[in-house]
């Protein structure tokens, strides 16, 4: 058993925290495994009514996946680079298939995978620090771990806004477009972890510290992100931004030029995909993308950047959006050699 994630039942709660407080709670393989097995055994145990996610230390709930050791992998020759992935997509899949409320208690950084642990549940709780993004476009990766299938599904274009920019969204921004399912503030979550131990109704035990947030910035910019997204291409997208006038549109075009090229163009074609798929399609999708990925340039070259060297200089190949050849982004979407995901 991992320290890394930590297992308790108190009252008809079953308690996960994941306790990985220096690396921001980041996602390791072992951890999967570790919570498919638990909530596979709360899922029949009648002692238990809802399990509860928590993050250890107020830095983060979750950073995301420990995409650094499948880099190192792949420089010490190991195999199964893509079994992490795997698995962590089938936890995702589990989770939203769970019949018991799966309450995410989010107090700080949520990101990539700790975004799949969340997103799939039933109740989304988040305090004044959270601090959402789906960043895997500045390292040459994709928004995955159910990006696919709640992007697309959030108003206004923002999902494709985020997915293709990596924008970050604070609380308001993360209730409204639905990432959130209850805003409340951080002095309130022991005590609502308390009621939650004895609670029948995880709503209304919630219900008691729910407060109002105020305005989203986003949504300030919903107007030119709906018009700008919704483009039928990468490239018309990118001529919206660039003729907008705007502020924002302009720091937005400049983040989006400065990601991975193929992978801005993946995520665009995930958003339009993915809007007919249901969870477990998306899923699919998603592991026939990871498994290209995985063969590829950009992503190990944008976790050296960004993770290892920490240069921030990657060098994307090829290195403009306009180079990308939409012939070749195909095979991203085609069953892998080894198989697709068992989830259809």
């Amino acid at each position: 058993m991992t320290e890394d994630i930590l297992f308790e039942q108190r009252g008809v709660a079953g308690i996960v925290t994941l306790n990985r407080p220096k690396a921001l709670n980041a996602l390791n393989h072992p951890m999967v495994s570790a919570l498919v097995a638990q909530l596979n055994a709360w899922a029949t145990d009648d002692s238990i009514h809802h399990v509860v996610v928590t993050g250890a230390g107020e830095k983060a709930f979750c950073a995301g996946g420990d995409i650094r050791r499948i880099y190192e992998m792949k420089q010490a020759g190991e195999a199964g680079l893509a079994e992490f992935f795997r698995d962590e997509y089938l936890l995702n899949a589990q989770i939203k298939a769970y019949t018991k409320p799966y309450v995410c208690l989010i107090d700080g950084i949520i990101m990539g995978g700790g975004v799949g642990l969340a997103m799939p549940g039933s109740h989304r709780v988040g305090t004044e620090f959270t601090m959402f993004a789906m960043p895997e476009t500045g390292i040459g990766f994709f928004p995955d771990v159910g990006g696919t299938h709640f992007l697309p599904r959030m108003p206004r274009f923002t999902g494709t806004y985020c997915a293709m920019s990596a924008g970050r969204m604070k609380q308001a921004d993360t209730l409204v477009t639905g990432v959130l399912t209850h805003a409340i503030q951080r002095e309130s979550v022991e005590a609502l972890l308390k009621d939650l131990e004895t609670a029948s109704d995880v709503d209304a035990a919630i219900a008691q510290y729910v407060f109002e947030v105020g305005p989203s910035d986003l949504m300030s910019h919903a107007d030119l992100i709906e018009t700008a997204f919704s483009a039928g291409s990468v490239a018309d997208i990118m001529a919206q931004l660039d003729s907008a006038d705007d502020e924002f549109a302009a720091k937005t075009a400049a983040a989006i030029r400065a990601k991975s090229p193929t992978s801005v163009h993946l995520a665009f074609e995930q958003m339009q995909r993915g809007r007919e798929l249901d969870f477990n399609a998306c899923m699919v999708l998603e592991y026939r993308i990871v498994s290209q990925v995985l063969e590829g340039h950009d992503f190990f070259e944008g976790v050296r950047a960004v993770l290892v060297d920490k240069d921030h200089a990657p060098k994307w190949k090829p290195d403009s959006i306009d180079l990308v050849d939409s012939a070749d982004l195909q095979a991203y979407f085609e069953e892998p050699a080894t198989g697709d995901l068992p989830l259809i």
